[in-house]
């Protein structure tokens, strides 16, 4: 009894980059004897078997359903717009990493049904490589050339060249294919230039590329020694600060001190002008009440013991007031009366 058959059984592995489209082939020969409906189903079959099957895509009763994954929405459809006519291939449009995975598709139009399964490995080519170097770029050290891809499908490759000079790896590297490392032993400064990495997979290469140059050793003594007298010459700098503050810091408190140990109950010094002019007032206030009793005692007062702004004065700078030139106080506009009081003449008589 002959039944449907699925004639395309010659690829049953693809491999396509990240991006690209993929077509899944899947047709099919129906028989005279069947005669149910035509379901045409594509299942996705994870790795883990514990987890079930996914329905892609199915087509039934003349009608296409494409709702029941919604991470394969509008990227998957059927290459034939009309399935029944024995092709039943899948279109899986910009390729996914997750897409990577299991296909199944199964054909049923009773009493006959047949499958087929086919295995799908999304390549993703080499991206964002890095190159750095690590080790000491002395001459006579071990130098370390690494380059790494942040993304890429397995297996990546790696090879180092060198774009300037000679073009060509020194005699003395190392490399390492899987890893991306190159070893350069005991570096010289020949050694120094530009080196390109190029990591490669079966689908897709990237670059980077490092510059190394090789120096002659560094004097670690000097250096030691000019560190050393940076910090003594910085210390005695701060040493001389805290030292000039505290030096002000105790005079600014000791004229504090002293300010506040002055006697309060010791009078100011007097002035010179403000003894004599206390000394006149006093006598001339003594004038207004003057009557022969106590004028008497006003005449025989020298005038020369008025004390005046320069009393205090040695006597070869303050020169003894002459009687005569000093003029008799006003008696009248003192309000007093005057007196007359004899005096006596050079020769005996009486004025």
């Amino acid at each position: 009894t002959r039944s449907l058959t699925i004639t395309s059984a010659d690829q049953s592995m693809f491999e396509k980059a990240q991006g690209e489209k993929v077509t899944l082939p899947c047709t099919f020969e129906l028989s005279e004897e069947d005669e149910g409906p035509l379901d045409i189903e594509w299942v996705l079959i994870p790795a883990d078997n514990q987890k079930r099957e996914l329905i892609i895509i199915m087509y039934s009763v003349d009608r296409v359903y494409d709702q029941y994954y919604a991470a394969t929405t509008r990227r998957m459809q059927f290459s034939n717009l009309d399935p029944k006519s024995g092709d039943g291939s899948l279109d899986i449009l910009n390729l996914k990493a997750a897409d990577t995975g299991t296909y199944q598709c199964k054909v049923k139009k009773a009493p006959g049904v047949q499958s087929q399964k086919i295995q799908l490995t999304v390549l993703v080519k080499p991206a964002r490589t890095k190159c750095s170097i690590e080790g000491s770029q002395e001459i006579g050290k071990d130098v370390t050339l690494k380059c790494v891809s942040q993304e890429g499908s397995p297996l990546l490759s790696y090879d180092w060249r060198r774009v300037s000079g000679t073009q060509h790896l020194p005699a003395t590297s190392v490399l390492n294919k899987n890893t991306g490392e190159l070893l350069l032993k005991n570096a010289s400064r020949e050694y120094s230039g530009r080196y390109n990495c190029v990591a490669s997979n079966r689908v897709g290469t990237d670059e980077c590329s490092v510059e190394l140059n090789v120096t002659p050793p560094v004097n670690t003594a000097a250096i030691i020694v000019g560190a050393i007298i940076g910090t003594l010459l910085g210390v005695s700098v701060l040493c001389s600060i805290i030292f000039c503050f505290c030096k002000k810091h105790r005079e600014k408190k000791y004229e504090k001190e002293v300010h506040h140990d002055i006697r309060e109950d010791v009078p100011p010094p007097k002035s010179r002008s403000s003894t004599a002019r206390s000394y006149i007032g006093s006598n001339r206030s003594s004038l207004g009440s003057m009557s022969p009793s106590n004028m008497e005692a006003y005449t025989k007062t020298p005038y020369s013991q008025v004390p005046s702004e320069d009393f205090e004065r040695s006597p070869a700078q303050n020169p003894a007031f002459a009687p005569s030139k000093v003029a008799a106080p006003n008696l009248s506009r003192m309000g007093a009366v005057p007196v007359m009081i004899p005096a006596q003449s050079k020769d005996g008589s009486i004025v």
